[in-house]
Order: structure tokens, then sequence, then C-alpha cells
């Protein structure tokens, strides 16, 4: 007996194939029945389950069928014993298979009298040329979800659907909103003041976004403040240009200094440019190289104009003044130093007639500052604060008298003084007027009381006297600059120091002042608590200096924020000065004295007590509190000096300073420390090598060991016991010096 596969209907015999399929039976062939029969009906099918129908026709006989494996539903194909032309078949189909189909339906009368009507599933018709359908798809509900789970109700698949459709309806939702333009949305005013934090460079990067960045980063608004100092080398003519026709209406503040890529552009289209910038408040033209015309339209078309800056301008003449005593009635502010074609005075005499706001006048290298009609409209407009005319060298003492007496003034009988109003001046500039002397400089004593700032440098014929007498009448004074004045002795700085202008001191540069030392420079530091600036190389001050700075340093306090440099001290070219002096500045600045870090920690301590327990008075438990420990024992706070000492000296030593420097603004005062004793352990090192005599080969390896210590990074001083104070820690000895011999001697 043949073996039978798993899964596969066994045919019994029964009735006729062709009575149940309506097939031809070959000729020979056996005629099948009972059970055989019936299971010659059933088919199995290959992969795809689907039935031709959901019900068929219950048979009047029930034949026994038999059933190898597991056969689903879904897997079996039941042939109808109805004919199939009435469905999808063919007429030439139904024309070859008509006896056949007759007795099927004769067949069907006898067997299936009393069962129920069967629906018939339309299908679409087969091809012509294609195998018959045999199968139809199961509804959606009874398809089977996984193996071993049940079938979804209709209710359940409705509600899975309109589940989906939320879904989708939610994510059309989000999309929307990820679609819209928020910066669209936003007001133009908002959009120009948001743009209004980029740098010109980051708004030309910006515009090329679209075309309404374009417009935007382009708008007039965004460039009222024109200077091109960041990028005046990186742009074009052409591109410079089209940005001063574009944004010319709202510019009020225009700077094209060093811009000399415009030279061949101002003959060309200065005069359009200057038509744009019609509301300018200020501009400067600082080393342009404009041309006069343009320089014309613009201080005519601009009468607004506060401040005007044109040093340097070779094309600049008595004629460009001239435009501006009438066309600019409000400026405040004149530059024109170093124009050497302003050569008389006329010009200037004019604006400072005409311009009676004028405050600021810088006319440095002017070759007419003797003229006494130019002096005496100074002297009776009394209007300027800043006048600043260094190198000036055909400046005289008589220009200067009438600078502050004016020409003979009524004189007071008991003080011999003139009788004149006081000079409004707060910032006089008379650096390298070689023609002055202590007589000029002496007519300005009692005269200018508001004077803050007094430079006299590379004056060599100005000495002790008119100093002496000018500092103590400006009680306002706080810059002083006497740098190579070679007469000056410790007459001057002790004057100063008893000056009524020493607690206001913040500047003082007394540099090449070769016969000034610490008599007079240390009553200075004692007096002057507020310096800020301290210029003293090539002169005599020495160590002794430099200690009474840095404990005048210490006096200005001590807080939790990481320090600032308070004193800049320059002291490079003193041959006074040793590493010994240099290395006090250093230990100053990592100093912070022990009482006040006690005191800081018992002041945390009680605020944590006092916040943590409840006062004895308010209380009526009866539970002892027990007092804090002792300040010593809580963790220190920590505490840096509020300002330090930034210091110029010898180029050998300056790396070392320059880097103790950092570590102590970056509030690392432990590394500060060690890198102070790595560095002073190698100096003591290197002057016991260069003592020579007895055992001076050790000596010399004993600083080679300590320049090979300092050179080290931070993460070996533990190894060479270097505590976190730049001292020897406790319990570890410093590494002793290892002999180069054998290990036996």
């Amino acid at each position: 007996m043949a073996s039978i596969p798993p899964d596969e209907i066994i045919p019994t015999p029964g009735e006729s194939p062709a009575a149940m399929s309506g097939a031809i039976r070959p000729e020979g062939a056996p005629k099948l029945t009972g059970h055989k029969k019936l299971l010659n009906r059933l088919q199995r099918i290959a992969s795809t389950p689907s039935l031709e129908r959901i019900g068929r026709h219950r048979s009047s006989s029930s034949p026994s069928v038999r059933r190898v494996g597991k056969g689903s539903l879904s897997c079996i194909s039941l042939s109808s014993t109805l004919s199939h032309g009435q469905c999808w078949e063919s007429s030439s189909s139904s024309q070859f298979y008509g006896k056949f189909s007759q007795n099927a339906m004769d067949s069907q009368g006898l067997h299936d009298e009393d069962t129920a009507p069967i629906r018939i599933v339309e299908t679409k018709p087969s091809p012509p040329n294609g195998s018959q359908q045999t199968t139809i798809p199961l509804p959606a509900a009874m398809r089977p979800c996984s193996r071993g789970s049940l079938l979804k109700s209709p209710v359940e698949v409705l509600e899975d659907t309109e589940a989906a459709l939320d879904e989708g309806a939610m994510s059309e939702i989000l999309l929307e909103k990820q679609q819209v333009n928020y910066w669209d949305c936003v007001p133009v005013e908002i959009r120009l003041q948001i743009l209004s934090w980029l740098t010109p460079k980051q708004l030309v990067r910006a515009a090329r976004v679209s075309k309404s960045w374009y417009a935007l980063c382009f708008d007039g608004q965004l460039w009222a403040n024109f200077d091109t100092a960041t990028y005046y080398c990186d742009i074009s003519r052409d591109a410079l240009v089209r940005l001063l026709y574009g944004a010319g209406p709202f510019v009020k503040h225009l700077s094209l200094r060093g811009c000399i890529q415009m030279k061949e552009a101002w003959p060309e289209c200065g005069e359009q440019i200057a038509d744009a910038c019609r509301n300018l408040a200020s501009i400067n033209l600082e080393d342009t190289h404009i041309d006069k015309l343009t320089i014309t339209f613009f201080l005519v078309r601009n009468p607004g104009l506060v401040r005007i800056s044109m040093s340097g301008l070779s094309t600049l003449t008595n004629s460009e003044m001239s435009v501006i005593s009438k066309s600019c009635p409000l400026l405040e502010y004149l530059d024109v130093s170093w124009c050497r074609n302003l050569i008389n005075a006329n010009g200037l005499r004019r604006v400072v007639r005409a311009c009676s706001r004028l405050k600021e006048l810088r006319i440095g290298e002017f070759q007419s500052a003797d003229n006494e009609e130019f002096m005496l409209e100074l002297f009776k407009t009394n209007t300027l604060e800043t006048l600043v005319m260094s190198h000036c060298s055909s400046l005289t003492d008589a220009a200067l008298k009438i600078l502050s007496h004016g020409i003979n003034p009524e004189i007071d009988i008991l003080t011999d003084h003139p009788i004149v109003p006081p000079r409004k001046l707060k910032h006089l500039d008379l650096s390298r007027c070689r023609g002055l002397s202590d007589i000029g400089i002496g007519h300005l004593a009692g005269f200018v009381p508001e004077l803050e700032s007094l430079q006299l440098s590379f004056c060599h014929s100005v000495g002790n006297d008119a100093i002496v007498n000018l500092i103590g009448t400006t009680p306002r004074l706080r810059r002083l600059d006497l740098e190579e004045l070679e007469e000056l002795t410790n007459t001057v700085l002790i004057a100063l120091s008893k000056a009524p202008c020493a607690p206001r001191l913040e500047h003082l540069n007394i540099s090449y002042c070769e016969k000034l030392g610490d008599n007079g420079m240390m009553q200075v530091v004692k007096k002057c608590p507020n310096l800020k600036s301290l210029d003293l190389d090539n002169t005599r001050v020495s160590d002794l200096t430099i200690m009474d700075l840095c404990s005048q340093m210490r006096k200005r306090g001590f807080g939790t924020q990481p320090p600032k440099c308070g004193l800049r001290v320059a002291v490079f070219d003193c041959g006074n000065v040793t590493w010994a002096g240099v290395r006090e500045v250093l230990s100053s600045n990592t100093f912070v004295p022990r009482f006040v870090e006690a005191e800081a920690t018992a002041t945390k301590a009680e605020d944590e007590a006092g916040s943590g327990t409840s006062s004895p008075s308010t209380s009526n438990s009866s539970v002892t509190i027990l007092s804090s420990p002792p300040a010593a024992m809580q963790c220190s706070a920590e505490l840096y000096p509020k300002e330090i000492i930034e210091l110029k000296c010898f180029y050998g030593w300056q790396v070392t300073v320059d880097r103790h420097t950092k570590r102590v603004l970056d509030g690392n005062l432990g590394a500060a420390m060690r890198l102070e004793r790595k560095w002073a352990d190698c100096m003591i090192a290197n002057e016991e090598a260069e003592a020579g005599g007895i055992a001076s080969r050790r000596r010399r390896r004993r600083a080679r060991d300590a320049e090979m210590v300092y050179n080290m990074d931070d993460d070996d001083d533990a190894e060479y016991g270097y505590g976190p104070a730049g001292l020897v820690s406790l319990g570890n000895r410093r590494r002793r010096a290892r002999s180069g011999g054998c290990v036996v001697m």
C-alpha cells in the first residue's frame, strides 16, 4: 500500500467524478464509488487559502471523509456540483460540457432537494487564455489575524478604521503646524530689532537667505551707525558704494576711516553719496583720500553735524574750515590733526568764533599754534573742555599765556594774579611741544581748576617748579603724564603726594625720569590709594617701591569672586628691581589672610546654624542645642583678593609672571602658588650655581634639577613635594638630589 503524505485528502470510492465536478472521465478508468468518490471532490491548494463558495449543498448521504494531517478550511477548495458556466465559464466551454452539465443538474436535483438556496459569489471573468478561477478570498471579518488569535468583529474593525482616520487627521494637523512660518508672523519692527544685534558682516551673510531677508538685512534702519572699522579691508569699492546709496538716508554716524579703495570713487560718485547721506550727526573721514569737492558736499548738505573727524587729510585747507563755520553751527567735536595743508589759523579762528558749542578741539601738529589771534579767540569763547595740541613745535610760552590770561588782563594787587574767569579745560595735551618751558606751564597754575588730565611728556624744558605749582591747583587731576622730563626730581613726587589731587590720581607716567627713585615714589604709593596705572620703567625705583605697592593692594580687600587686575605696573629696564621684588608681587596676588578666612567661615557656620535650629527664646522645647564647632574645623570659604597687580618686568621673567597672573585670574590660587614656589627655587639654585667656589658642581646640578622641576606640568608637582600651596606637604620630603655615580658609591 502506497504511503500517504500528511495534510492530504484521500479520495474514496463513491459517485463518479463527472457527476460531482462535471469533468470528463477517461475511458478505461475505474468508476469511483463510496467515500473515494466524495474525497475525489476535495482538492489541496498550495498557498492561497480561499473558497469558491461560503456554503455548499448537503448531500443526502453522509459519506465518510478521512483526512490525514491538520487541513485548514482556508486551505481547501470545494468543487461545486453546479456548472461553472453560469458564473464565469465562456460559451464555448458550456457547449463542450453540455451533456455533462445536464447530468450534474439531475444529480443535484436528486441529492439536494431539501437543501437551502445558496448565494453565488460573483467574481471577475477570467482571461480567455488564463486558468479557470476556482477560489475566492475569505471576507475580512473571517480572516485570521495571527496563529492562535481571535478574529475581530466588524464593530472592532470599524473602531480601528475610525482611530486610523483620527491619527491621519492629527498627523495632518501636526504637519500643518510644522509648516507654519513663525518668522513671517512677527511684525517687521520686531524683526528689525532682532537683526539689529548682528554685525555688518553677519547682516551681509544673512541677506543670502531669501529675497525677504535681503530686503530686511539691507533696510536702512539697521545701518544708522555705518562704521567700516571692522571690515574696511574686506569690502570692495562697488559694494561700499551700493551700501552708501541704499542706507544713506538712514545713516546718522558715518565712519569711513581707512577706506583708501574709495579714492577713485570720490570724483565719480562723491556727489551722489553726499546727496544720499543728508542726516549725518557725525562723520569720520580719516585717511580716506577724499577730494575737496566731496568734503564740501558732505559739509553743506549736513547742517546737523556734531562731530567731524578729518585727521590726516592732505586735501583739507582753510576753505573747508570756512564751510564748517558757515554750515555746521551745532559742531561740538573737531579733529583736524596732521593736516599739512592747513597752514594758517584763519580758518580755525572762524570755526571757533561761529561754533559756540565747540567742546573738543584736536589740532595735533598744527603749524600756526603760536598765532595770537587764534589763541585770543579760544580765550574769549572759553567753551573748550578738551584741547589737544601735541607735536605743535611752534607753540610758545607767550601763546599759552594768551590762552590762559588773555591780552592785558586786570591784575589783582594782593595776589599779583590776573583777574580772569577760570578755564573750563578738563583734558590738556601739550606733549612734544618743545617750545614750552616752566614759564608757560606756570601761567596755567590757578586757572584750570577743573583739569582732569595733563600730558606734558617730552617737554624737556619743563622742570620742578612749574609742575609743583600746577598740581597744587588742580584738585580733580586723575591722569598725569610726565614721561622723559629729565629735569624732574623726587620733589615733584613728594609734592604730588601732598597735593589735593592725590586721593583721585589714577594714572601716573614717569618713565625715563632717571632722577626719580624710592624716596618720592614710596610717598606717592602711600598717599594715592586709587592708582590704576603706574609707568616706572627706566627709573631708580627698587624692590622697596614694589613691596609698598603690594601692601597697598592688600588693603583693597578680599571677596568670594575671582580677582581682576586693579593696578598695571611697568618696571622693565629698572636696574634696582630684582627677581625678589617680582616674587613679592606674585605672592601678593595669591595672598588671603587667615583671619579673614576664619571670620568668613565662622559667619557662614553661624548662618547655617541659625537657619537649621530655632531660637532659644522662641522655643519651648527642653532640648539642649549644642554649639557649632570652632571655625578652624569648618570648611574654609573660597576667598580671593579683589584686585591684583599686572606686572610688566624684565623679559626673562615676563613669561612666568604672565602664567602666574592667568592662573590667579582663573581663580586657581593653588596652581599659582606652586608656580611661584618652583620659580623661586629655580632662581635661588641659579644664583647659587653662579657663586662658584667649593661644591660648585653640586650647585650647578641642583640648578639643573630645579629648572627641570620648574618646566614640569602641575601633575608632577606632588612627586617632587609641592603641596597645594606650593610648599612641602606634611609627611613628604623633597626628593634628594642623586649623584651621577654608580649605585654602590
